[in-house]
């Protein structure tokens, strides 16, 4: 199957790591949120081709967030994962408005099998979004195509990357650590200048010669993409 967008609601640091490395080497992007509250914000941004929720959350429990986001009409498949793994069990998460159900512990063969099913399910007409838009800069998910003002601009693949996930997260603050971890996969000291160097070649491709200036650097806290008309 072609790559997809997974998110992950994991309270779980080392099982989360664990299933956004395995994702990632099989060729899909994996996003993490450590809380039911943050995980909910991330889903209902949209974008996902499926989501992968932990029943036991802080904050916002698996079957609550999932009951908000159907509320909300956010339709990404979802897969509950679950100590918690008898029938009833299961029943609830299903009537909650998950999608499918896999007990702990688990295979990840299986998971991904699971995953790559929900997403091959999902209907074609269904809402995601494959274009990101912000004033006039366009970036298409699936072209891998940015034009701003309708000028076309050349990218690298990894200031295709670093563009697509800030503009993911338009409006939003975003720090070295989640760059450094959704972007490169590195995890390591966030004060190295390996993202100083490409915020800046990004920024003269899309902000050098057009006005006014979207990509912006939070000082202290990192960067932020967003209509400088606001």
């Amino acid at each position: 199957m072609s790559s997809m967008r997974i998110l992950i609601i994991e309270d779980d640091r080392d099982a989360a790591a664990y299933l956004v490395k395995a994702f990632r080497e099989v060729g899909h992007v994996a996003d993490h949120a450590t809380d039911g509250l943050t995980g909910y914000d991330l889903a209902r941004e949209g974008g996902y081709d499926v989501a992968v929720v932990d029943r036991m959350l802080p904050k916002m429990d698996g079957l609550s967030l999932i009951g908000a986001l159907r509320a909300q009409n956010v339709d990404t498949p979802i897969l509950i994962l679950s100590a918690l793994g008898q029938v009833d069990d299961r029943v609830k998460g299903l009537r909650a408005g998950g999608d499918d159900y896999l007990a702990k512990p688990y295979a990840f063969s299986e998971l991904l099998a699971r995953v790559d099913a929900l997403a091959r399910r999902r209907p074609k007409g269904a809402s995601e979004e494959t274009v990101y838009r912000i004033a006039d800069l366009e970036l298409d998910r699936l072209s891998h195509k940015v034009t701003r003002g309708g000028v076309e601009i050349p990218l690298q693949p990894r200031e295709f990357r670093l563009l697509e996930y800030l503009m993911q997260h338009a409006g939003k603050v975003v720090t070295r650590t989640m760059l450094l971890e959704s972007v490169w996969d590195y995890h390591f000291d966030p004060q190295t200048n390996v993202i100083d160097v490409h915020i800046s070649r990004l920024r003269a491709k899309i902000d050098k010669d057009f006005d006014p200036p979207l990509l912006h650097t939070v000082r202290g806290a990192g960067y932020m993409i967003r209509d400088g008309a606001r």
